[in-house]
C-alpha cells in the first residue's frame, strides 16, 4: 500500500470519528435515538424499510423522537393533531425549499435561478382551478379515450392480457401527457389521433425507465450500469418535451403556458426548461397510474365493492340523457356525485399514500404539541411527518386499519364520512396522500377526476379481470416509501376485452 493512500485512509477515518461525534439530548428536546454505526446511524434500517424502522421507533419512543440518518438528524413526529403546528409555519423556521432543490438536483438534473416554490405555486395555481380545471377534466377524458379506446380497438377484438399497473399507469400517463403538454394537431382526424397514440407512447415507456430507478437517483446509490441508462433516458426524455418540440403542438394547456412564461421570467435557458419539464411530468402524472393501479386492484379483489362502484356508475348513466358512446365529456356534476367511488379512491389511498413530509428547521426552535407538551427543535436539523403510519395506519383511528373496506368514508346516509378520532378528540387530518398545508398538491383536483375518470371508463367500456382470481395482493416495494404512492413490489397479470 502506498504512503498516499494509507494517507489517504486515515484522514477519511478521521474525518468520519469528527463526524459522528455523538451529540447529547438537551433538555426539552425529543428522545434521541443516534444507532449503533458511527455517522451512519439508522440510515440502513431506513433505506430498507422505513415503515417498520418508525413503527419500531415509536414503539420504543412515542409519537416523536430524533434519530440519526447518514449524518443528518432528522426529528419525526407522528401525532396527527400537532401536524398543523407544523404545515402552517412559516418557511424562515421551517422550510420545504432547500430539500426540494436537492432532489430537483440530484434526480432530474435541474438547476433554476432565483428559484422560489412559493412564486410557482401562485403562478400555477390559476391554472388549475375553475374554468381551467374544467378544460383540464374535458381534455383529459377526450385523451383517456383517445389512448385507452383507441389502442384496444388497434388490438383487435378478444382478451388481451397485461400487467395491471402497466395498463393503469400507461394509460394514465399517456392521457394525462396529451391533456398538458398538447396533440399532434387540431383538428383531430384518425391519423393524428394514431400519431398522438404513438408519441405518447415513446413518453411513457422513457419515463417509466426513469421512474423504476428513481429511489436510487434519489439515494445516490446507481450502479454503473444504472447511470449508463439513466442518461440515455434523460436524454431522450429532454429531447421529446423540449420547448421547441413542444411549440408545434396543438391544444397545449394553460397549465404548460404558465409554467413556461415562469421559467423564462426568471431566467431559464431552453436545455434548462426540458429538465424542468421532465421533472413537471413526474410530479404531475408520476402517482396518478399507481394510485387507480391499487384501486382497481382492491375492486377486482373485492366483489362486493366492485358491485356497488357499478350500481352507482349505472345509476347515474340512467339519469343522463346521452347513451355512454355519444358522451363527449363527463360533466363535473356527474364526476361529484360518485360517493361510492370517492370512499373506494380514500380508502386506496389511506392504504398506500406514504410521502414524507418534510421540513429543514431553519432557527432554533419551540414546537408546541397539541397535548401542550413543548419540544426543541435545533437549527440544521430535519423534521418529518410520516402520514402513512400516523393517521393513515393507526388502530385507534380505523378499526383494522390494514384491510380494505370500500365504504370506510361514508356515513350511513350515503354522505363523506368526515368524523374521525383518537384520544377522544376529532381529527383534522385523517387521511392526507396530497399532503397539507404550505405545500399541499395543487394538482390535487385534477388528478381525482382524472382517476376517477379512468376508472369510469374501465368499468363501463371493458371486462376486465384478474387471470389469477386467488392472486394475493403484492407487497410494496419498499425502495419507494417517501415518493408519493407506493408501487407493488410485483405486477398483477389481468385480461381485458371491450364490451360489444
Amino acid at each position: 500500500m502506498s504512503w498516499a493512500l494509507l494517507l489517504g485512509l486515515l484522514a477519511a477515518l478521521l474525518l468520519l470519528l469528527l463526524l459522528s461525534r455523538r451529540r447529547s439530548r438537551r433538555p426539552g428536546e425529543p428522545p434521541l435515538d443516534v444507532g449503533s454505526i458511527p455517522w451512519l446511524g439508522h440510515a440502513l434500517e431506513f433505506g430498507k424499510d422505513a415503515a417498520s424502522f418508525l413503527t419500531r421507533m415509536k414503539e420504543k419512543h412515542g409519537d416523536i423522537f430524533t434519530v440519526l440518518v447518514g449524518g443528518r438528524y432528522v426529528t419525526v413526529l407522528l401525532d396527527p393533531h400537532s401536524y398543523d403546528t407544523v404545515v402552517w409555519e412559516p418557511r424562515t423556521k421551517l422550510d420545504f425549499h432547500a430539500y426540494a432543490v436537492f432532489l430537483m438536483e440530484r434526480i432530474f438534473d435541474l438547476q433554476l435561478p432565483h428559484y422560489s416554490p412559493s412564486d410557482e405555486k401562485a403562478k400555477m395555481k390559476p391554472t388549475l382551478l375553475h374554468k381551467d380545471l374544467q378544460a383540464l377534466t374535458e381534455a383529459m377524458y377526450t385523451n383517456l379515450r383517445t389512448v385507452l379506446l383507441g389502442d384496444a380497438t388497434e388490438a383487435g377484438g378478444g382478451w388481451h392480457e397485461m400487467g395491471l399497473l402497466d395498463f393503469s399507469y400507461n394509460f394514465l400517463l399517456r392521457a394525462g401527457y396529451l391533456t398538458l403538454y398538447g396533440v399532434e394537431a387540431l383538428p383531430r382526424t384518425r391519423e393524428s389521433r394514431a400519431q398522438d397514440r404513438t408519441h405518447s407512447a415513446d413518453v411513457f415507456h422513457t419515463f417509466r425507465q426513469l421512474d423504476l430507478l428513481l429511489p436510487k437517483l434519489a439515494r445516490g446509490s446507481l450502479s454503473v450500469g444504472d447511470k449508463d441508462r439513466v442518461c440515455r433516458v434523460k436524454g431522450h426524455l429532454w429531447k421529446l418535451l423540449s420547448p421547441a418540440r413542444l411549440a408545434a403542438r396543438a391544444h397545449r394547456s394553460k397549465w404548460l403556458g404558465s409554467y413556461l412564461l415562469y421559467l423564462e421570467e426568471i431566467g431559464v435557458p431552453e436545455d434548462m426548461q426540458a429538465r424542468a419539464l421532465v421533472l413537471q411530468l413526474w410530479a404531475t402524472q408520476g402517482n396518478m397510474g399507481p394510485a387507480a393501479f391499487w384501486l382497481l386492484l382492491f375492486l377486482l379483489k373485492n366483489p362486493e365493492a366492485l358491485a356497488a362502484v357499478r350500481g352507482e356508475l349505472e345509476q347515474l348513466l340512467s339519469r343522463t340523457e346521452q347513451t355512454v358512446s355519444q358522451m363527449t365529456t363527463l360533466p363535473q356534476k356527474l364526476l361529484d356525485s360518485m360517493p361510492v367511488l370517492d370512499s373506494v379512491l380514500s380508502e386506496s389511498l389511506r392504504l398506500t399514500a406514504a410521502p414524507f413530509i418534510t421540513r429543514e428547521v431553519m432557527v432554533d426552535l419551540a414546537m408546541p404539541m397539541a397535548d401542550g407538551r413543548e419540544f426543541s427543535l435545533r437549527r440544521g436539523d430535519r423534521l418529518l411527518l410520516f402520514p402513512f403510519l400516523s393517521p393513515q395506519k393507526d388502530p385507534e383511528i380505523y378499526t383494522d386499519p390494514e384491510v380494505f373496506k370500500y365504504n370506510r368514508f361514508l356515513n350511513s346516509d350515503g354522505s363523506e364520512k368526515k368524523d374521525f378520532y383518537k384520544d377522544g378528540k376529532r381529527l383534522k387530518h385523517y387521511s392526507m396522500p396530497w399532503g397539507a398545508g404550505h405545500n399541499q398538491c395543487l394538482g390535487k383536483a385534477y388528478a381525482i377526476s382524472s382517476i376517477k375518470q379512468f376508472v369510469f371508463l374501465v368499468l363501463v367500456h371493458f371486462d376486465l379481470e384478474l387471470i389469477n382470481p386467488d392472486v394475493e395482493i403484492p407487497e410494496f416495494d419498499l425502495s419507494r416509501y417517501g415518493f408519493g404512492l407506493m408501487q407493488p413490489e410485483h405486477d398483477v397479470p389481468v385480461r381485458y376485452r371491450v364490451r360489444p
